[in-house]
């Protein structure tokens, strides 16, 4: 009975709720006005982003006469992050409670807009994406060169994001509580490939809460633009930023703990058992004597101690996963009589 009145309670929810769709438009005549006319009408606003489109995109959204529909137009090309940074703002300026991002390819059901916005609307999470990954019975409909990709940037993006339990990092078909989006550092988020990515450190450094939504992996026959060797090496150095950026801010700005001494120390210990050990096995490849067992040791052991150190410090931060709803908590201390408020303004 209790499972049936909260089912009710969340219909409620969602039929009231201001949800509105983004998309950002380019290169898809052909399928824009399919993806608009496709849209369900719980969906009370839609803003399409025209990103300097080349062709005619922009006029076949505008002849499907959706009084839904508000336009963004960008006169030069700022890529799908500016694109869809400049449909949040519009979004929010509209009042909208919910925001949902789609691609303007056609690839992305608009059936499993109630699967991303559910959670939002129950406080279960502040974001929510797809994930391709989930029904392996599925997942040969994705081309081998994005699978392996994909499952190479996942790898990345858990260790620079702090989200450890997602997978399937640049899904685009993303859901966002307004009261996060407000507080976004829009001018600071990757505008090009890396925007799905970087979103997800940015929302870790609010401490939001990120859930996947299973999805199917969808493709039609255009040709894919994900170029592995350039996408991955590219990104390496990205997330090694958001990586330093991100343990800077959570375990030493914002708060120190245990782990925030374990992973230096884990590393300057590896480091020293490394040095320590190639230094001596070439000094004694020159000199023609065997190194001793002594000295194996005091290599070995700090080598050992740095590993350890290490995967502790990596455990506690696989644990450390946000896990409070940040819209959620942020509404709870408005209401609280001690509020005293503050600008919002980063």
């Amino acid at each position: 009975m209790q499972s049936f009145h909260s089912m009710i309670q969340t219909m409620r929810k969602f039929s009231l709720s201001h949800i509105c769709v983004v998309i950002p438009l380019y290169k898809a005549r052909d399928r824009i006005a399919d993806v608009l006319r496709g849209l369900p009408e719980f969906v009370r606003t839609i803003v399409v982003v025209d990103d300097c489109s080349p062709d005619d995109s922009y006029a076949c959204a505008q002849a499907v006469g959706d009084k839904r529909v508000h336009f963004v137009r960008h006169k030069q090309n700022q890529g799908v992050g500016g694109a869809v940074l400049s449909g949040y703002r519009k979004a929010i300026e509209l009042g909208a409670e919910i925001i949902v991002k789609m691609d303007s390819d056609g690839q992305m059901d608009p059936a499993l807009i109630p699967d991303l916005v559910g959670p939002i609307l129950t406080g279960e999470a502040d974001y929510t994406k797809g994930n391709r990954f989930y029904d392996l019975e599925k997942i040969h409909a994705m081309p081998p060169v994005r699978l392996f990709g994909n499952a190479l940037l996942s790898l990345m993006a858990k260790l620079s994001s702090g989200y450890w339990d997602l997978f399937d990092p640049t899904n685009g078909y993303t859901a966002i509580h307004v009261e996060v989006a407000k507080h976004l550092p829009f001018t600071k988020i990757s505008r090009r490939y890396f925007f799905e990515t970087d979103m997800l450190f940015r929302l870790n450094t609010l401490r939001a809460v990120v859930i996947d939504v299973p999805m199917d992996a969808k493709y039609g026959a255009e040709v894919s633009n994900l170029k592995i060797s350039k996408i991955v090496v590219g990104f390496f150095f990205k997330h090694i930023l958001n990586f330093s950026k991100r343990i800077f801010y959570n375990y030493y700005l914002r708060d120190m703990s245990l782990a925030s001494i374990e992973l230096p120390l884990g590393i300057l210990s590896f480091i020293f058992g490394c040095g320590f050990g190639v230094y001596h096995w070439i000094d004694s490849l020159q000199k023609g004597v065997a190194t001793t067992s002594g000295r194996v040791m005091l290599a070995a052991l700090p080598i050992l101690m740095g590993m350890q150190l290490i995967l502790a410090f990596l455990g506690y931060d696989i644990a450390n996963v946000p896990r409070r709803p940040w819209h959620k908590l942020r509404r709870i201390l408005k209401n609280s009589p001690t509020y005293i408020g503050g600008s919002d303004e980063k």
